[in-house]
């Protein structure tokens, strides 16, 4: 078993690993440091080189489901939920469609794409701006011709044709459920002009009609709810524990995971949601909305 280790540990490192390979090494160190271990005391106990045990923690090196339940017998984690879940995310390096944009697009939107699409649910928050896996082609075609400083053309179609390709998650054979809490202020910014904005707004209503769909519309007039400009995708992994909350700024994407993170916003997504409307007098609103353009 050793040396069967020891060989797989040697695989060339990743230079750039992905969001989700990060993830699952910082989970298995979270697991040892709990344990008690020290990195050099479990490569020991692991026949592996402390440097190798570092690599994995860190998303460099490969992982087999066998070698994460060895590490979790290692470590004495009874948690089987999280281990089989971790488990679950090995196999090497797989590659997806978003593989394709790494050369042309920010390294937050490529492991953004990656996230959605093996999440077991989704809610996000939004004020100003429809949610990404929401919008209509013409619409978000109008958002990245806005953004400063500007884009190139082949730019924007980049973007856009990786934004299209991110809502398949909505649409494949087991589509993830997804909830969208949305300010009124976004469903009347009319980015694109009139005949884009009422596209856009129908394309809502009929999305909400999907079964796997929630949008559901803070209202003006509703004085106080907590929330911010800011964008939250609060994206649930197989157990509460890999969970990842994804926000918006300025300067790309932002991903947090710590727990006390989690919490956070997951209670500003919670208050979000019981501030605004039932999803059928959002829908309602958005059709009225869209019947005054």
């Amino acid at each position: 078993m050793g040396n069967a280790m020891t060989r797989e540990a040697s695989v060339p490192p990743s230079t750039t690993p992905t969001l989700r390979q990060q993830r699952l090494g910082a989970e298995l160190r979270k697991i040892r440091e709990h344990s008690g271990l020290t990195s050099t005391a479990a490569a020991g106990l692991l026949g592996l080189k402390q440097a190798q045990v570092s690599n994995i923690e860190s998303g460099r090196y490969a992982v087999s489901a066998d070698r994460v339940r060895t590490f979790a017998r290692t470590y004495s984690c009874a948690d089987t939920a999280l281990v089989e879940a971790l488990a679950a995310m090995t196999g090497g390096r797989k590659r997806g469609w978003w593989d394709d944009y790494r050369d042309h697009l920010p390294a937050g939107l490529i492991d953004l794409a990656e996230l959605e699409h093996y999440a077991a649910e989704v809610r996000v928050a939004l004020v100003i701006h429809i949610p990404a896996l929401l919008q209509t082609t013409d619409h978000a075609r109008a958002l990245f011709r806005a953004v400063f400083p500007p884009l190139q053309q082949y730019e924007v179609e980049h973007r856009l044709t990786h934004r299209i390709k991110r809502q398949g998650v909505l649409h494949r054979e087991n589509p993830t459920p997804y909830t969208a809490t949305i300010h009124e202020a976004a469903l009347r910014m009319g980015f694109g002009g009139r005949d884009v904005a009422a596209a856009q707004l129908k394309h809502l209503v009929g999305m909400s009609e999907l079964p796997h769909i929630a949008i559901r519309v803070i209202p003006f007039g509703k004085a106080s709810f907590h929330g911010t400009g800011q964008g939250i995708d609060y994206v649930a992994g197989a157990v509460p524990q890999l969970d990842t909350v994804q926000l918006d700024t300025h300067h790309g994407c932002e991903f947090l995971d710590g727990e006390a993170q989690l919490n956070k916003y997951r209670a500003v997504v919670d208050h979000m949601e019981a501030s605004a409307l039932s999803p059928e007098a959002s829908r309602d609103l958005i059709h009225h909305i869209a019947q005054d353009l």
